[in-house]
């Protein structure tokens, strides 16, 4: 085979091949990219092709984009490039056409492949190489067909499956952190099969102590099959059963009853996804990798993990403790540093705490939960974080990126590159795609909820907001603010007020955010005094008293209320100008000032 230069025409059907294929079919982001930077160049606009223009034309930047602050270009280049190799390695792999797009730049390159056919051989051998080629063809076609199903259940449609809080059989309900930490060390466990689409441990765990039944559970998680069981942990025994049921017809596929040594529990883990991968015909692959550490660290990270599951923001509070002890027995396990920075980033956002120290502890703990395990999602997860804090953008949207490569069934990956990076830099629309990802892993998680609910306010879609703040249970932290605020956002005042001044009435802590939100609607009421009088009172939390501010109207003290909350860092006042309550400062040179501050790009 030869190549030679392509015509216009060829290169335009070989583009609807490739965008109609099933490595692109779905991905909009990146079909958009190769058919925006082809055409550019079959216009004869190939000296255009720069990176500013592709960000602003493909990624909606704005005008004024600068790429040596936000990657998404080389970032999406680099994901494009390895689809359009997948292409070729596939279903491409015989096309007249290749279209290529070579790394250091975006203007692509067309190549007309030849292929060049025996013409001197004689031709009773030309027929017998024809016949054996139709004999070939036709068998492959067989073949195809009997496992296409195959294919296109297993490669192109991961297998959906949940896995329910086991029960805890042991008569100490102070175990219960034991079942629920060894539950989600399961599901951690499958998430990185290939072939597998594991719903996360929040939406599971929404089924805790309640009545099960199969279908009805699969029905809410989206799943094809459930792992349910139980844990009874007496003394130095550790008793487990475990079964798959599909959930269409409640048919058991696998199930097994161990009963060990307590220090048996990793190989337990291990054998429990073992079955469940031959069970339904999947490859086990590299695996998570499998740890040796004592019990006594293990069962103080079980603990550790437990705590948020079971106390929400709270929990992670609590959650510090456990996890100092478990790297005090075992300086080595790389996973106890990962949820103690996952800890301290909860805490990195609150002024109660000192922001300092807590991104001090946040960001050794994840160094080093990296340095033990450079495959640990998590850890990449919480250096995103620390990074974001630092205002190192391209390093943080790196390290988010590669958990979720390590870890795409991670929910809470996607809601941290959507919280702590996407929605700070303005990249809502990308930030709701992170969500939209997060959502499928872990339909019934409040936290993905809220998360979407924010983010569809700060796009101006308060009708669609509402709908995920419904979703919040009724004693989740945020629902009443979630709520409230998108009243607010709809012009429904005297509502959001009937909301809050209950909460209010009963107490809320100076820095509950409630008290922005209540003396948010007050301003806007016409109720001035109680409205100055919530801010005066908030200052803790110069958030609350900014947000009041800017619904009286009066920028001067809005902006003054911002510079005392410089010290949240960059992620918390680059999602704090998104919100709408804030638009009346878009435009003020104060805002370019303020940003440059913290280090948001402008």
């Amino acid at each position: 085979m030869s190549p030679t230069e392509a015509s216009s025409e060829a290169v335009q059907r070989q583009l609807d091949k490739i965008l109609s294929g099933s490595v692109f079919v779905g991905n909009d982001r990146l079909s958009k990219f190769l058919r925006f930077v082809v055409e550019q160049q079959l216009l004869g606009k190939a000296l255009e092709l720069k990176e500013s223009l592709v960000g602003i034309e493909v990624f909606g930047r704005m005008p004024g984009f600068d790429p040596r602050q936000d990657s998404v270009v080389r970032t999406e280049a680099a994901r494009l490039r390895v689809r359009l190799s997948q292409y070729y390695d596939g279903e491409g792999a015989g096309d007249p056409v290749v279209i290529e797009l070579p790394k250091g730049g975006y203007t692509p390159v067309f190549r007309q492949v030849e292929v060049r056919v025996e013409t001197n051989r004689p031709l009773r051998s030309r027929l017998g190489t024809r016949v054996w080629l139709t004999i070939t063809l036709a068998s492959l076609a067989l073949v195809l067909a009997v496992s296409g199903w195959w294919w296109m259940r297993h490669k192109s449609a991961p297998i959906a499956i949940a896995v329910l809080p086991l029960n805890n059989l042991s008569e100490d309900p102070a175990n219960d952190y034991f079942a629920d930490g060894l539950t989600d060390e399961i599901i951690r466990n499958l998430s990185i099969i290939e072939g597998l689409a594991v719903r996360s441990q929040t939406s599971s765990f929404a089924f805790k102590g309640k009545p099960r039944n199969v279908r009805e559970v699969g029905k809410q998680l989206d799943a094809e099959y459930i792992l349910e069981g139980s844990v009874l942990r007496s003394g130095q025994r550790l008793r487990i059963n475990a079964r798959l049921v599909r959930v269409r017809d409640d048919l058991p596929v696998w199930s097994e009853k161990f009963d060990r040594a307590l220090t048996d529990v990793f190989a337990i883990q291990d054998e429990i996804s073992r079955g469940i991968v031959n069970s339904l015909r999947l490859k086990l692959g590299r695996g998570r990798r499998r740890y040796e550490t004592s019990l006594e660290a293990y069962d103080l990270y079980l603990r550790g993990r437990a705590l948020p599951i079971q106390h929400g923001l709270h929990g992670y509070d609590e959650s510090i403790s456990p996890f100092k002890e478990a790297i005090a027995k075992d300086p080595s396990f790389a996973p106890a540093y990962a949820g103690l920075a996952a800890a301290h980033a909860a805490r990195s956002g609150q002024f109660r705490f000192n922001l300092a120290d807590e991104m001090s502890q946040m960001r050794a703990a994840a160094e080093k939960a990296i340095q033990l395990d450079p495959l640990l999602a998590e850890a990449h997860d919480a250096l995103g974080m620390v990074h974001s804090r630092d205002a190192q953008w391209e390093e943080s949207e790196k390290s988010f990126r590669h958990a979720i490569e390590l870890e795409g069934n991670r929910s809470m990956s996607h809601v941290n590159f959507a919280a702590f990076l996407l929605q700070p830099l303005g990249r809502i629309e990308e930030a709701l795609q992170q969500l939209r990802i997060a959502e499928k892993a872990d339909p019934l998680s409040p936290e993905v909820h809220y998360y979407l609910s924010s983010m569809l306010n700060a796009a101006g879609r308060s009708d669609e907001a509402v709908k995920y703040c419904d979703k919040l249970p009724a004693d989740y932290w945020a629902k009443s603010g979630c709520l409230a605020g998108v009243r607010l956002h709809q012009g429904r005042i005297d509502e959001a007020i009937q909301m809050l001044e209950p909460a209010f009435n009963r107490g809320l802590a100076p820095n509950d955010p409630l008290r922005g939100f209540l003396g948010c609607a007050y301003a806007r009421a016409g109720r001035r005094e109680e409205a100055e009088k919530l801010a005066a009172a908030s200052w803790i939390n110069p958030f609350i008293p900014a947000r009041i501010f800017a619904c009286l109207g009066d920028k001067d003290r809005t902006f003054e209320a911002l510079d005392r909350a410089v010290v949240a860092g960059p992620f918390r006042m680059g999602r704090a100008l998104t919100i709408p309550e804030f638009a009346l400062l878009r435009g003020d040179p104060r805002v370019k000032a303020l940003r440059k501050k913290v280090g948001l790009p402008e």
